[in-house]
């Protein structure tokens, strides 16, 4: 796989580590290929620490591989972390509007196939990196993204945990989840209208049938996007919820806790 590294995104995150040596956290674009198609994924690592580290897998919401996905990128890096926001869309695919978000996620969940080769050619971008620590591997995704891990999980990848923030819980073929190799975690507004009841008991029941190590935490009051702020309203059921984000993030670290210690 051919994948290139571009200029440096400025400005960098500076902050200290434990032992108030300064730290850079390092951000790099880097271009790489699914098939015949460029896609254009988000770099973050700690330049600080100089031996392997465990690898994240971050996957975007419905609108592509812009600023919120990056943030969580580099809080990641911050805890250590050598992470990697994948692009599923496409170089330069970056809706702007709902429909274009409506309209590229649609297209996605309905040829999953297409979506699973995406999300397995951002991992292989973060295992060929020689800073990853290739046994300790996990991916994460919100919204969209959520929904995305859980397909990478269901295509066999071999990754040592997956978590879904807020994403949908469907598949086409449950029958998959027999190729299921990573414990799940699914963090859900437990008043999210988007992830009906139906979705939630299919999903559970598909778990057991296919023996995973499985979780799903529901927060109380919360409803879809649940750790964006920028979800103030404007669509009903998408709401930011501040206690539930801060919860969510707690539990999907001591998640990485348990899989990678």
């Amino acid at each position: 796989m051919k994948i290139i590294l571009s200029i440096l995104f400025t400005p960098l995150v500076i902050f200290l580590t434990s032992s108030d040596a300064l730290a850079e956290i390092i951000t790099k674009t880097v271009e790489y290929k699914q098939g015949n198609t460029v896609l254009e994924g988000y770099l973050a690592y700690d330049d600080s620490i100089q031996t392997k580290r465990p690898g994240v897998l971050v996957v975007h919401e419905w609108n592509g591989l812009q600023s919120y996905t990056k943030q969580r990128t580099e809080q990641l890096a911050k805890l250590g972390y050598v992470a990697f926001a994948a692009d599923i869309y496409g170089k330069g695919v970056r809706p702007k509007n709902r429909q274009e978000s409506a309209a590229q996620a649609s297209f996605y969940r309905q040829d999953r196939k297409l979506l699973r080769a995406r999300a397995n050619a951002g991992l292989e971008v973060l295992k060929n990196l020689d800073m990853t620590d290739n046994s300790k591997i996990a991916a994460i995704g919100y919204c969209f993204g959520g929904g995305t891990v859980l397909e990478l999980a269901r295509s066999g990848a071999k990754v040592a945990g997956v978590v879904s923030f807020h994403g949908n819980l469907d598949t086409p073929n449950t029958e998959d989840a027999k190729n299921i190799k990573a414990k799940v975690l699914v963090l859900h507004g437990a008043d999210d209208p988007f992830v009906p009841k139906q979705q939630i008991e299919d999903f559970e029941q598909e778990m057991r049938e296919a023996n995973v190590d499985w979780q799903l935490i529901s927060y109380g009051g919360a409803v879809h996007a649940f750790t964006n702020p920028k979800y103030k309203g404007e669509i009903k059921g998408a709401l930011y919820d501040r206690k539930a984000d801060k919860r969510s993030w707690k539990a999907m670290k001591q998640f990485f806790k348990e899989i990678f210690r």
